[in-house]
């Protein structure tokens, strides 16, 4: 970053989170370009292109359309170049390539450029999903969104302008290099847009809390591993918790536990007892326990079906609460349950359909790509980054309270204040 070394990052972090942060990039502004063409221009950087990956789903849309709004759909946006990093067995990116005369180049920035020297694209898509890529003492896979994400933002600033980018899914492995990859979009003024698709996926039943809303709690039940779709399930949680009155006012601590320690301090409050219940009610995934029939849930009941359960216990700033339960063997989708202050739960699912239907459609990436978009073409990003810098954390010192034996940790760089916009952004149409 420009006029902020390593070791002054890591204070202003330390002592101020992402607000400090913010306030020490003063590096010179670049313009996001004011240029009109009549078909804009977007170059995809990708880990791997084969059968049902994250990659895969982006670059079919951009080239072949989706369903949106009761018809087949056609971007308005041009896919011109890819990186690819890997080519496993299986791979399609060269296939796509050939048949859509879509070059694939050797380097990132090689892809900016589309066959020429700086910037010649008007949107760059980060796709870090999926491929044979390392993992920490965390657990935690390392994609190399933030390394592409730094080789984009040096070509904006070679290049003297910037574009909209998207980051799929979390933003890194680190908490400093999130909160630098946010800063880096303030300093340089171009829209980044991130995250999942299970905030815009469709909902059973199509409800939202009503912008402003009193909440005391929030609560996800998913599926899946850590650093993976526990991710998605902090995203279930806060894309309905950041409509509370006052908005988000960033997280104070996070707790996590594993199997019967998990289901103990689970236990330990009537409320999310409540809420786990209510959220249960809104799965279309529970499994007979005798084959024929699914007897009334209790808790014992979903701690032998999920004895190895882990649970993210997290207090925001303002006082409310969230924990996500990632229940394997009791649940395969995402549903969510929140408290109201005046003592109502008002819950639905996010989804997200299982295979096999996931395998042959994933229309829940319509509308990430829908956003996509629409943020290339208007320069705006439909809602906040703020929202996904905040549940890159919350998967980070998750995932650290877990390693550590339950550690209750302290987080004062989550200090993400951000408001959400008062129109629903899941899919309703």
């Amino acid at each position: 970053m420009a006029n902020i070394n390593r070791r002054e990052f890591i204070v202003v972090t330390g002592a101020a989170g992402i607000s400090g942060i913010l306030a020490a990039c003063q590096s010179p502004v670049i313009k996001t370009a004011n240029r009109n063409p009549p078909r804009k221009k977007i170059a995809l950087i990708g880990t791997v292109v084969r059968k049902y990956s994250h990659a895969q789903h982006f670059v079919d849309r951009f080239l072949e359309g989706y369903g949106w709004a009761g018809k087949w759909w056609h971007p308005s946006i041009d896919l011109v170049s890819l990186y690819i990093d890997q080519f496993p067995k299986g791979d399609v990116a060269h296939e796509r390539s050939r048949r859509f005369r879509v070059p694939l180049y050797p380097t990132v920035e090689e892809a900016l450029g589309a066959g020429k020297s700086g910037l010649n694209v008007d949107g760059v898509v980060i796709i870090g999903e999926h491929g044979n890529y390392p993992k920490n003492n965390f657990g935690q896979t390392l994609y190399p969104r933030y390394e592409w994400f730094k080789k984009v933002v040096r070509v904006f600033e070679s290049s003297g302008r910037s574009v909209p980018v998207f980051n799929d899914k979390h933003l890194s492995t680190s908490w400093l290099e999130c909160a630098e990859m946010v800063a880096d979009s303030r300093r340089l003024q171009f829209p980044f847009l991130a995250g999942s698709s299970l905030p815009v996926t469709r909902r059973i039943p199509a409800i939202d809390f009503p912008w402003g809303t009193g909440l005391k709690e929030s609560l996800s039940l998913c599926y899946g591993g850590i650093d993976s779709y526990d991710f998605h399930g902090l995203e279930t949680a806060q894309c309905m918790s950041e409509r509370r009155i006052g908005g988000e006012t960033g997280v104070k601590s996070i707790q996590a536990f594993r199997g019967d320690s998990m289901w103990d301090k689970f236990c330990e409050s009537r409320e999310r007892k409540r809420l786990f219940f209510a959220a249960l009610a809104r799965s279309h995934s529970l499994s007979p326990s005798d084959g024929y029939s699914i007897p009334i849930p209790t808790i014992d009941w979903a701690r032998k079906a999920s004895p190895k359960a882990v649970g993210y216990f997290i207090e925001h700033l303002d006082g409310m609460k969230t924990t996500t339960l990632t229940c394997s063997g009791l649940v395969q989708d995402f549903t969510y349950a929140g408290l109201t202050t005046t003592d109502q739960i008002i819950s639905c699912q996010m989804q997200l359909p299982m295979p096999p239907v996931v395998s042959t459609t994933a229309d829940f990436f319509n509308p990430l790509v829908h956003y996509i978009e629409q943020m290339v073409n208007t320069g705006i990003a439909p809602y906040p980054v703020e929202r996904t810098l905040l549940t890159s954390g919350m998967t980070l010192f998750s995932v650290q309270s877990l390693k550590s034996g339950s550690r209750l940790i302290e987080t004062p760089d989550l200090n993400v204040a951000y408001l959400a916009p008062k129109a629903s952004q899941f899919w309703n149409v």
